[in-house]
C-alpha cells in the first residue's frame, strides 16, 4: 500500500490506474501478464523509494519486457515514482512515458528498455559493477518475458552468472507461453543447468511469488518463473 498527498493506493487501485492510458500501441497482454508479479516486487521487496532513485545502496530493477509498460507506470505512479496524472498522456507526442520506457524520462526507470535480449545482459553488468565498487548489499532484479530467452544474448548471460557466483541477481521470467522454441525440462532447468537457484511459482499468487522472491540462495544468482495464462497469439507474430 502507497499513500501519496492525494491518495492511499492498494492493488485494488491499479486497473484503474492502467485504464487511464488509452491508445493503439498498449500491448494490452504483455502488460497485464506481470502486473502480479511487478506489484508484489515493489510492494514487498524492493528496497528503493521515489526519495532513493539516486542512492548507491537502493535496489536496482531493469525491466527488460519493455513493450507493453502500462502495468509498470501504473506501478511506478502508484507507489509516488511518477505523478498520475502523466497516464493520461500515454504514448503521446510530448509525454515521457512513451511506448518503451526511457530512463532519461522516466523517474525510477533504470534502463531506457524495448529491445529484448538486452535486460539481462545489462543486469549481469549491474551486479558486476555494483560487486566492484563494493555494494554487496543492492539486489539487482530484471523481469524478462518467456520469449525473449529465444534471444541468444540472454543465454550468454545465464552460462556466465552462474559461474560467477552473482548471488545478488535476481531474474523474473514471465511465462505466458509465448516462446517460439521449448526448452527440456521447461525453462527453470535451463538456469538450474548453468548453476542458477530456481522456482516456478503462480504468477498470480502474492503470497507464492513472494516466498519465491525471498527463497535464499546464498552463493547463486536466482530465478523466478511466473506461469500466467497463456498469451493469444491469433496468427500474430510471438513476442516476449
Amino acid at each position: 500500500m502507497t499513500t501519496t498527498t492525494e491518495h492511499t493506493y492498494t492493488y485494488a487501485d491499479l486497473p484503474g490506474l492502467m485504464h487511464l492510458m488509452t491508445g493503439d500501441e498498449k500491448h494490452g497482454p504483455a502488460a497485464t501478464s506481470t502486473l502480479d508479479a511487478l506489484w508484489v516486487l515493489y510492494d514487498r521487496v524492493l528496497r528503493v523509494t521515489p526519495e532513493r532513485v539516486d542512492d548507491p545502496e537502493r535496489d536496482r530493477f531493469l525491466l527488460s519486457k519493455g513493450h507493453g509498460p502500462m502495468a509498470y507506470y501504473a506501478i511506478l505512479a502508484a507507489k509516488g515514482f511518477v505523478p498520475v496524472d502523466w497516464l493520461e498522456g500515454f504514448g503521446a507526442y510530448d509525454s515521457p512515458l512513451g511506448h518503451h520506457p526511457d530512463r532519461v524520462l522516466v523517474p525510477g526507470a533504470e534502463i531506457g528498455s524495448g529491445s529484448l535480449g538486452h535486460g539481462l545482459p545489462l543486469a549481469v553488468g549491474t551486479a558486476l559493477g555494483l560487486k566492484a565498487r563494493g555494494l554487496t548489499d543492492p539486489s539487482v532484479w530484471v523481469l524478462v518475458g518467456d520469449a525473449e530467452l529465444d534471444e541468444g544474448s540472454n543465454h550468454e548471460a545465464i552460462a556466465y552468472a552462474g559461474p560467477a557466483g552473482l548471488e545478488r541477481l535476481h531474474v523474473l521470467v514471465i511465462d505466458n507461453a509465448s516462446a517460439s522454441y521449448a526448452r527440456p525440462g521447461g525453462i527453470a532447468a535451463r538456469f538450474e543447468a548453468a548453476g542458477w537457484s530456481a522456482v516456478t511459482v503462480d504468477g498470480r499468487d502474492h503470497d507464492a511469488l513472494h516466498a519465491a522472491y525471498t527463497t535464499p540462495h546464498p552463493g547463486r544468482p536466482h530465478v523466478v518463473v511466473a506461469r500466467v495464462e497463456p498469451k493469444e497469439h491469433a496468427g500474430e507474430p510471438k513476442s516476449a
